[in-house]
């Protein structure tokens, strides 16, 4: 490749951009956003990549990089094209082990040497369609990637004209436009190809193979200088795409209209509560809720210890699970950062659910702040509850999501909790509460109800208000509660008579 290409001033990648790409990570920004990748990751064809000696997954990335040719400073869409020179194939690799620590940034997860394999031939940008390109990608003659800019959620001329908004574009800079869905693991012997062309061009472009060779390498990362490369299964599934590609177990699925059930079903099939079934709840108080749980034998459907931050809110909604493990330097450092557990239940929310955490009763300590809360109203969930603190208590209240906590606290998750996983079996209050369960919360306090006993509870909660209604009606006329409350044979028969006929009885 000629100066100075091969050694740009700068490489700026976009993390996601190719809408297979972003339906397999479950997520698709709003707008783009980027990383900088140093000069001396830069590589050429034939080359080799080290995977460095105690990590496991390094992950190949097949891109269109683009070639700035002149100065491009607050340049419009209808004219970012023309401040490109070449476009010519790159392999965006990153080491996952790092990613975490990174939090975004991708310095060392990306910037290794040898990380951005480019070229070997370079397409004239001014003879190409940005919309009709197409990338692929092979690991030892298999086919991996493949995807076409008409896939992209940013299309080429916007991140040109985006980026020079805010620094100048410099002759030779390159711009990683992102990778399409079959992005996975390599491992030392594999060799990677990629390549960058225009299908759809009358005339054959192509940037020719880029062909990358994975070694060992031998050399470990220095503890006493940085912090250590760490996994878990979050990163493996992203690495390799997916948690089956990675040899995991699949995570639960939420519970919906097609999950066997006992029992009558609570769901429209969205989701979401049937709408009468959630129009009673509404109606029923939890403390007549949980009298009909008691009778059926469960006691221990309580959340304990927490209050709403709303006076005189109520939630109902199927319970969305969130966990907190106890705060260890280690583990926050491979779980805390990034687009952890949750970020995901935040971002992955469905409207009427109710956010459920476990934060082991521990009020010390924030366990979302103003900014989630804003992203769970905008979602459309019927509220949060933790038995944790909650930080920015006036502002989450201010935005009106329903939160019931024990109450406010100033700190960061950091202090006490590692965000650990998200729809699973988890404990708040002393209460176990599943992905799919019930929550009701009013002034009285909180109350877990299991699916199949939803409708049954409910109709039986509305029926003791009646009934305790008509008992406050006669306390007020002046009768003694004994015999009345409750009622013997004889105001039992006084009720179901007044109920017969729906007038009074008289006094």
């Amino acid at each position: 490749m000629p100066a100075p290409i091969d050694r740009p001033g700068k490489i700026i990648a976009i993390h996601l951009n190719y809408r297979s790409r972003a339906e397999q990570r479950g997520r698709i920004p709003a707008a783009p956003s980027y990383f900088f990748k140093p000069s001396s990751s830069i590589a050429g064809t034939d080359g080799v990549v080290e995977r460095p000696a105690g990590t496991e997954l390094l992950a190949f990335e097949g891109e269109i990089a683009l070639i700035i040719g002149t100065a491009a400073r607050r340049v419009s869409v209808t004219d970012a094209w023309s401040h490109v020179a070449w476009v010519t194939a790159a392999n965006d690799l990153g080491l996952y082990d790092l990613r975490a620590n990174d939090k975004g940034s991708n310095v060392r997860s990306k910037g290794g040497d040898g990380y951005t394999p480019l070229g070997p031939d370079l397409i004239p940008a001014a003879e190409v369609d940005p919309g009709a390109l197409r990338v692929r990608a092979w690991v030892n003659g298999d086919l991996r990637q493949d995807g076409e800019t008409g896939d992209l959620l940013f299309p080429l001329p916007q991140l040109i004209a985006d980026l020079s908004q805010h620094f100048t574009l410099e002759p030779g800079d390159v711009i990683l436009t992102g990778t399409p869905a079959g992005s996975s693991v390599i491992v030392p012997g594999d060799v990677v190809v990629v390549e960058v062309d225009a299908p759809h061009s009358p005339q054959t472009f192509t940037s020719g193979e880029l062909r990358t060779t994975v070694v060992q390498g031998e050399v470990p990362f220095d503890g006493a200088l940085g912090s250590l490369p760490a996994v878990d299964d979050l990163q493996r599934a992203e690495a390799w795409g997916s948690r089956e590609e990675a040899g995991l177990e699949p995570l639960a699925e939420p519970v919906d209209a097609t999950t066997p059930r006992q029992g009558p079903s609570t769901s429209s099939g969205t989701g979401k509560l049937d709408a009468a079934l959630r129009d009673k709840l509404l109606a029923a108080p939890t403390a007549g809720l949980s009298a009909q749980l008691r009778k059926r034998g469960l006691h221990a459907c309580f959340i304990d210890g927490v209050s709403a931050n709303l006076p005189g809110a109520k939630i109902v909604g199927t319970a969305k699970t969130l966990r907190f493990v106890p705060a260890r330097e280690d583990l926050f450092a491979s779980h805390g950062g990034g687009y952890n557990a949750q970020k995901r239940a935040f971002d992955a929310v469905e409207e009427g659910e109710v956010i459920v955490i476990e934060a082991r009763g521990d009020a010390t300590t924030g366990t979302l702040g103003d900014i989630l809360a804003l992203r769970a109203k905008a979602r459309g969930a019927a509220g949060v509850v933790t038995d944790g603190g909650v930080r920015d208590f006036a502002a989450v209240a201010e935005i009106g999501l329903p939160v019931f906590s024990q109450g406010a606290h100033p700190s960061v998750l950091g202090r006490k909790h590692v965000p650990w996983e998200v729809d699973v079996t988890v404990a708040c209050g002393g209460a176990a509460v599943q992905p799919g369960d019930i929550i009701v919360g009013d002034g009285d306090g909180v109350i877990v109800i299991p699916p199949a006993l939803a409708e049954e509870v409910a109709d039986a909660a509305l029926a003791q208000e009646e009934e305790d209604a008509w008992i406050a009606e006669q306390v007020e006329a002046g009768h003694p509660v004994d015999g009345l409350f409750p009622m013997n044979a004889e105001w039992r028969a006084k009720y179901d008579a007044a109920h017969g006929m729906g007038g009074e009885v008289t006094r």
